[in-house]
């Protein structure tokens, strides 16, 4: 066969090889190559895990072609035993192997696991990079909103929407939470994704080792401008850092990304949901405002989470401050630890304590709700029925006032 008929049979596979061509193209490696010390780690992870599990994957796929290869009709010259039923030898590598492997595989998830807790603070900025005594992490406060990302920066007094910038080699906690549905934080560069929820607070501790700009986003669907809630990240050196504070504090309203001092009122208007929003800079913050986000309290006249359940904890009046845990009327449970006593399980029950409870088949009481959507019978939250009761504490002003 001629060289010329041979490049001609191979022109096709040219044309067949160009979609993997273009799905290489959407590739992007930056798991594989982070820019900061936790993200590394966890790269090292994936990588460990992935050699591990190939330790037995790739001897399995090698003997299955071999054993086919060997064992094919037409090769008359091997050994054929028909009465083969055990091999003590055979026994012994099929089942150690895994079982080593999977050992190592829970070794390593477990210490891993531990060492790198996004609650937990980062002891090393880099490997053989102890963090000094004497250094502060930057604090972020990240509210998942519909469809942006609002960061708080309560250390430089100010805080941006879409745009996100750190020091190099300096730990970064991130406090995170949410005003609508479940969303996911995620810089891939710079660490793993951790969930915001509206109520709750999470953390994320973290640190980028490189300058540049790198990409942010959420990773868990959360509506119609999902797919918009991605923001830029830059790693700046101290210097730098400082010189884009500057700019975001200097903004000024209606010039550009300035849009003035992010109060409760102002952001009321950011929270309201919008897609694919542009970077936004508040020169100030007003105190206090994440907490009453996590605590769902920003709107004037709106009693605080926090103060609804001191409020359920303590007795029939007198100063929320001076009560005791466990003190007042009791909660729902009330065979909870508050109280000093243990609730006891199913099993633990005597058989006079064990009750039947209705069949899932019957039918069920109507509801005290109502069917259309905003109607305030739906909001049976347990602060509307509170009574009123002596004391400092009263719904009108409950969390209020706080700044």
């Amino acid at each position: 066969m001629s060289h010329s008929s041979s490049l001609a049979r191979l022109r096709p596979l040219r044309w067949a090889a160009l979609p993997l061509l273009a799905m290489l193209g959407g590739c992007d490696a930056v798991v594989l190559n982070p820019a900061g010390d936790v993200a590394m780690q966890q790269r090292d992870l994936v990588l460990i895990a992935t050699a591990l599990m190939l330790l037995i994957i790739i001897p399995v796929m090698a003997l299955t072609v071999l054993f086919a290869w060997r064992y094919r009709k037409s090769n008359t010259e091997a050994e054929y035993d028909p009465h083969f039923d055990h091999s003590t030898m055979l026994e012994l590598v099929i089942w150690s192997a895994p079982l080593l492997i999977i050992i190592c595989l829970g070794a390593v998830t477990w210490t891993s696991t531990h060492l790198l807790d996004p609650y937990r603070p980062i002891e090393r900025t880099a490997p053989g990079q102890p963090i000094a005594a004497n250094v502060k992490p930057l604090e972020v406060q990240v509210v998942a909103l519909d469809w942006k990302w609002l960061f708080i920066y309560p250390e430089q007094g100010i805080a941006t929407v879409n745009e996100l910038a750190l020091p190099v080699d300096r730990p970064v906690e991130f406090r995170l939470t949410g005003t609508s549905v479940m969303n996911a934080f995620y810089i891939p560069a710079m660490a793993g994704m951790i969930y915001t929820m509206p109520g709750m607070e999470t953390k994320l501790h973290a640190v980028m080792n490189r300058e540049g700009t790198f990409h942010g986003l959420s990773s868990h669907y959360s509506g119609a401008g999902f797919s918009g809630m991605n923001f830029p990240v830059y790693a700046l050196q101290a210097n730098g850092f400082d010189q884009w504070v500057e700019k975001v504090r200097t903004s000024q309203a209606g010039q550009g990304k300035g849009k003035g001092e992010l109060t409760r009122a102002s952001f009321l208007t950011v929270e309201k949901p919008s897609e694919y929003v542009p970077a936004m800079y508040f020169n100030g913050v007003q105190g206090g405002l994440f907490d009453r986000v996590v605590n769902r309290c920003v709107a004037e006249n709106t009693p605080c989470m926090s103060e609804v359940m001191m409020h359920d904890r303590m007795t029939g009046g007198g100063d929320p401050h001076k009560m005791k845990v466990g003190e007042g009327n009791p909660p729902v449970n009330n065979t909870g630890p508050m109280h000093g006593e243990r609730t006891k399980g199913a099993l633990e029950k005597s058989p006079e304590e064990i009750q039947t409870s209705p069949h899932q088949s019957k039918e069920p009481l109507p509801s005290n709700g109502v069917q259309q959507p905003g109607d305030m019978k739906n909001r049976r939250m347990s602060f509307l029925s509170i009574p009123q009761t002596p004391g400092p504490l009263t719904l009108g002003h409950a969390g209020a006032g706080r700044g």
